[in-house]
C-alpha cells in the first residue's frame, strides 16, 4: 500500500508541473474541464469492459455530489487562485486538507481517533509545507481563503465517500463523479471565461497526462486507498504531493530551491513517516503482555 501511495504522489506531484504548462495554453478552468472529460471517457471504457451496472439512485446522488465538491469546486478554487497567489502558496493551503478531514474523521468515523502521535505528525507535516514552500501573504486575502477553501470542501467530499460510499467500487465512483465534475467545470468555462486554446502536440499531451493519469488512474487509485486504510494515514500521505510538485519544478522549469525548502521537505517525510508508523511504545507494550501471558 506504501509503494501505491508513493506512485500517486509523484503522478500527483508532477502533475503541478503540467497544469502550470498547460495553463499556459489553455484557459484554466477550460484545461481542468478537457482534463476531467478525458479522464471521464478512459473510466467508462473501463466501467463497459468490466462490465460494472448503473449505480442506484442511493449511490448516485452521492457520486454527483462529489463530483460538485471535488471536480468542479475544487479545480474552479484552484485555478482562480493561482491568478492572485503563487502556485507554491495555493499548493500548500489545497495539500492542508489532510488536517481537515483528520479532523472529520475523529467526530464522524468510529475507529478513527486521533491520538497524540497522528496530531503530531500532522502538524510537523503541515508546518514542513509551509516552509517547503517558502509562502508569503499577499494584498489579496481572500485568493488564500478561497484556496483553502478548496481543501475543506474535497476533505467533505472524502468523509462522505467513507460514511456514504463505504464498499462501492472505486472505478464506479470516479466515473459518475468525474463526468458529472466535468460537466460543472464547462458550464463555468463558457459561462464566465475568456481566451483562447492553443492547440498543438504538446497542448494534447498535457490533457492526456492530466487527464488520464493524473485524472482517471490516479483518483481510482486514491479512493481505493482511502477504502482500505484509517483516513488519517491516507490522506496525511499526500502531503507528499507538493514536495514531489516542487521538485519536479525546480527540475523542469528550473524554478529556485532553497535551503528552507530542503528544511521543510525534511519535515513533511517526518509528519508522514510519524503519522504511519505504528508506534515503538505500543508495540512493546504488546509484546511484553504477550510474553505475561505465555
Amino acid at each position: 500500500m506504501n509503494g501505491l501511495m508513493l506512485f500517486l504522489c509523484i503522478i500527483w506531484g508532477f502533475n503541478f508541473v503540467i497544469m502550470k504548462l498547460g495553463n499556459g495554453v489553455f484557459p484554466p478552468v477550460l484545461f481542468a474541464a478537457f482534463r476531467f472529460m478525458i479522464g471521464t471517457i478512459v473510466l467508462f471504457g473501463i466501467v463497459y469492459f468490466k462490465k460494472l451496472p448503473m449505480p442506484n439512485k442511493r449511490e448516485l446522488k452521492w457520486y454527483v455530489l462529489c463530483g460538485i465538491l471535488q471536480t468542479t469546486y475544487f479545480n474552479i478554487a484552484i485555478q482562480i487562485s493561482l491568478n492572485y497567489i503563487s502556485t507554491g502558496l495555493t499548493s500548500v493551503l489545497t495539500y492542508s486538507m489532510p488536517l481537515f478531514l483528520s479532523l472529520m474523521a475523529h467526530y464522524f468515523i468510529p475507529g478513527e481517533k486521533l491520538n497524540a502521535r497522528k496530531t503530531v505528525g500532522i502538524l510537523i507535516g503541515i508546518i514542513g509545507l509551509f516552509l517547503a514552500m517558502d509562502i508569503r501573504f499577499g494584498e489579496n486575502i481572500w485568493a488564500p481563503i478561497f484556496a483553502l477553501s478548496s481543501a475543506i470542501v474535497w476533505a467533505l467530499s472524502n468523509l462522505i465517500f467513507k460514511i456514504k460510499l463505504r464498499g462501492c467500487d472505486p472505478v464506479q465512483f470516479n466515473t459518475w463523479q468525474m463526468g458529472a465534475g466535468a460537466i460543472g467545470l464547462f458550464l463555468y468555462s463558457i459561462s464566465f471565461e475568456n481566451g483562447q486554446s492553443h492547440w498543438s502536440l504538446m497542448a494534447v499531451v498535457y490533457l492526456l497526462y492530466s487527464g488520464i493519469l493524473a485524472s482517471a488512474l490516479a483518483f481510482v487509485i486514491w479512493t481505493y486507498i482511502l477504502s482500505k486504510v484509517e483516513a488519517s494515514k491516507a490522506s496525511i500521505s499526500l502531503l507528499t504531493v507538493p514536495v514531489v510538485g516542487t521538485l519536479s519544478g525546480f527540475l523542469f522549469l528550473k524554478e529556485s530551491l532553497h535551503v528552507i525548502t530542503l528544511v521543510g521537505i525534511i519535515l513533511v517525510l517526518s509528519g508522514v513517516w510519524l503519522v504511519n508508523s505504528k508506534g515503538s511504545s505500543r508495540i512493546s507494550l504488546q509484546n511484553r503482555s504477550l510474553k505475561d501471558m505465555q
